[in-house]
Formats: C-alpha cells, structure tokens, sequence
C-alpha cells in the first residue's frame, strides 16, 4: 500500500460515469417504475453509494476514505441507453477516483441484476474517469471524443 502520511490533506472531487445499453422496452420499464423486482434507479443508487463508501473493501491496497459526499445521475441518452453519473467528494490525504468508479460500477451492476428476467442481453459499457480535482497531480479532465 502507498505511503499517504506525507501528502497535505485537500479537497478533493471525482466524476465517473458508466452506460448501460438495453431494449428499449426494458428502459420503458424502469423509467415507468414497472420493474418485477421494484424501483431500479433508487436502488442503484443506493447500491452506488454503498459501494464507495466501501471501495477500500474491494480494491486490494486502496486506502479508506472518510467520504463527504456521494451522489449518482441518471440519464437517457438514447432510447436504449441509460447513462449513471458519479460525483465522490472528500477531504483527504489521497483521491477519490476509485470510489468513483466503484460508484457506477455497482450502480450498473444492479441495474443488469434488476432488470435481467426482462433483457439478458443488458450490456454495460465504457465505465471511466469523467474528471478529478485536487492533490499533488492537480485536475484532470476527459476530452470528450
């Protein structure tokens, strides 16, 4: 594990984001709420934020990080694409990118698990970095293509 006790302690911010690709039938449902297993974006994320706050549990060698904010965004990019947004905030000795990702990660990971009796078909694709903010290294921010 990486030596963190020298670096200054600093705001720091991550955006991650993941998207799901399914029938559009299957979006239909979760947008209408008409999912067997219940209320699928509520659920995702919950599940999101329960998994950053535990990324230190899933990511060998990743430091526990007191978070200060996690939130998660839905949106609908295409009639078959449902798109999740993660924003991790903390004040820390180290960056707050893999509990951005773990984030979404799981988020979608739920949806698929949610939604799967209706779609198995459901793909989650292209899960990345979207931006980060504070620390030694500075900003970072995606060029979008």
């Amino acid at each position: 594990m990486v030596n963190v006790g020298e670096k200054e302690v600093t705001r720091r911010e991550a955006r991650a984001c993941a998207h799901i690709i399914m029938q559009p039938q299957t979006l239909r449902a979760v947008k209408d709420e008409q999912v067997a297993k219940g209320e699928v974006l509520g659920t995702a994320r919950l599940a999101g934020i329960m998994a950053a706050k535990r990324t230190f549990e899933l990511i060998p060698l990743s430091h526990p990080l007191f978070l200060d904010q996690v939130s998660l965004e839905f949106s609908y990019p295409a009639e078959n694409s449902l798109r999740v947004e993660s924003l991790v905030i903390t004040t820390a000795r180290t960056g707050a990118e893999m509990e951005a990702l773990t984030a979404v990660s799981v988020a979608a990971l739920t949806v698929y698990d949610m939604c799967k009796s209706m779609d198995r078909g459901i793909e989650i694709q292209d899960t990345y970095l979207l931006g980060k903010s504070g620390g030694k290294s500075g900003a970072y921010r995606r060029e979008e293509k």
